[in-house]
């Protein structure tokens, strides 16, 4: 007899029903906890230090004690370090938390068989829940701190919203594609995006098909649009609306297995709907009675094309330097990107040893999900993640719910609504009210070296904000008290503190 995969599925959660998971993910959480260096706040930091800005734009902030090592090692090596994430061993803390999530790993109709089979009370949307929750925890524990950047600035670019259908598990496969080419060529990501399940129904090219002679419906142009608009070439990239209309035609057919087939989620080519006339895209043309090559030959034209090299290096400064980023350095960044044919890692390179990034005047506002990682690293935090979630949605940035195909903005005006919600994060943060989320202040306070309000008011300020603040706000934040009630309310006004807010 053979099973049916969501019948296998039922009977193995059936079979772990009596485990305790509760009991399981604590032992993680304990086995995985992260440890505190002997003492913290000792050294200071101006906000242009280039050791403290890495700390901030390479990774979501340092933890206690990254600020010393990263200068014993020199922002040059640290970098070096960040770009070679398969050399970097992760910790525990990283990956033994992601052991409970158990979508993850799974192909997207397991996920969604697995949702239903195993929480029917919950339904569809626990494979969309785990997904935001691993967002969280590897932004916050992983040594692959730039991996982690880079993989939320490419769900942006290559934005897919958790909200519309499919997505709510497809998303899930597609992050793993993401994840595997963050740092290596834009081609190469451009092609499994185009390949992706979730992009195809998010984006609606399973409905791309050639024109019916018969009712006179036609291609569907919305993921060429912003392929060209969105993805690759910008939206002053030079492009026509019929060059629009010549890329849908060329991506006709490319759609994924659902509804009916034993294996849905999978990219296939139906050469049956596929227009395969002649076509000619930014005035080359594309030859008459092939199939699945001439979206492949697009992706090709496009990522060469030097708009497409000046929207990414623009992007990426964006990211790493300001709103506006030098002229002159995206510049450079567009001609290492055509000079190496789009290899990510040589483009990060340029941008994270220019002296634009690591020693230039402009301040980034955090994004809400930035200010909450950075938090959680600020004060040691130990979370499962899923009490972070909630306030990530108040803040208005949870993980892959962002609706339009731009995904999440990334200037400073989009995000100063979000200040109020921010501070009431950070209280309930030390304070115990996040669900499933400790912060030891004890320990903190005790990691400091010092006993009296005013000293870990500074050592901690130190920890935080890089440098101590004037002696008469230290006298506010610690007006009396243990060191352990001092650490307490004043690590949520530092969180709260306009400087935190920049990296």
């Amino acid at each position: 007899m053979r099973l049916s995969r969501g019948e296998f599925i039922g009977l193995a959660a059936a079979a772990a029903g009596g485990l305790s998971l509760t009991g399981c993910t604590e032992a993680t959480r304990r086995l995985s906890r992260p440890e505190l260096p002997a003492r913290v706040g000792q050294a200071e930091a101006a906000a242009d230090d280039p050791a403290w800005r890495a700390l901030n734009r390479i990774a979501y902030g340092p933890r206690p004690g990254d600020l010393e090592r990263v200068r014993a090692m020199g922002v040059d090596a640290y970098v070096e370090e960040q770009l070679a994430p398969e050399r970097i061993e992760e910790s525990s803390a990283a990956w033994m938390r992601l052991l409970p999530l158990d979508t993850l790993q799974m192909d997207a109709a397991d996920a969604q068989d697995w949702e239903m089979a195993t929480y029917p009370e919950v339904g569809k949307g626990q494979a969309a829940t785990e997904l935001q929750q691993a967002c969280v925890l590897r932004a916050t524990y992983s040594a692959r701190q730039l991996q982690e950047v880079m993989v939320e600035f490419w769900s942006d670019h290559f934005n897919i919203s958790q909200l519309k259908g499919e997505c709510s598990w497809l998303k899930t496969v597609d992050d793993r594609l993401i994840r595997k080419h963050a740092l290596g060529r834009f081609r190469d990501l451009v092609s499994v995006s185009a390949r992706s399940p979730a992009m195809l129904f998010y984006l609606d090219n399973d409905k791309n098909r050639k024109r019916d002679p018969a009712t006179g419906a036609g291609a569907n142009e919305n993921y060429a649009r912003e392929l060209l608009e969105l993805h690759t070439l910008g939206v002053d990239g030079g492009y026509s609306l019929k060059d629009v209309q010549e890329v849908a035609r060329c991506f006709t057919g490319w759609t994924y297995k659902n509804g009916l087939s034993f294996w849905p989620g999978d990219f296939e080519f139906r050469r049956g709907v596929h227009d395969d006339g002649p076509k000619r895209v930014l005035g080359t043309r594309i030859p008459a009675g092939r199939g699945v090559e001439d979206g492949e030959e697009v992706i090709d034209l496009l990522c060469r094309h030097e708009s497409t090299a000046r929207f990414i290096a623009r992007k990426l400064c964006r990211r790493f330097v300001a709103d506006r980023g030098p002229e002159r350095l995206v510049a450079r960044l567009a001609g290492v990107f055509q000079k190496t044919d789009g290899d990510i890692r040589h483009v990060l390179s340029e941008l994270l040893h220019s002296e634009e990034f690591q020693r230039g005047p402009a301040r980034k506002l955090k994004r809400p999900f930035d200010f909450t990682v950075s938090a959680l690293r600020a004060v040691n935090a130990d979370t499962t993640g899923e009490g972070i979630l909630p306030h990530l949605e108040r803040m208005g940035q949870l993980p892959y719910k962002w609706a339009m195909p731009d995904g999440y903005p990334d200037r400073v005006e989009a995000w100063t609504p979000s200040l109020l919600a921010r501070w009431n994060f950070a209280l309930e943060l030390v304070q115990g009210k996040v669900k499933n989320t400790r912060v030891d202040t004890a320990a903190l306070a005790k990691a400091t070296g010092e006993t009296q309000p005013l000293e870990v008011a500074r050592a901690l300020s130190r920890s935080v904000l890089g440098q101590a603040l004037p002696e008469a706000q230290l006298r506010m934040l610690a007006p009396g008290g243990n060191g352990e009630d001092a650490a307490q309310q004043c690590l949520a006004l530092l969180l709260a503190a306009p400087q935190f807010q920049w990296r």
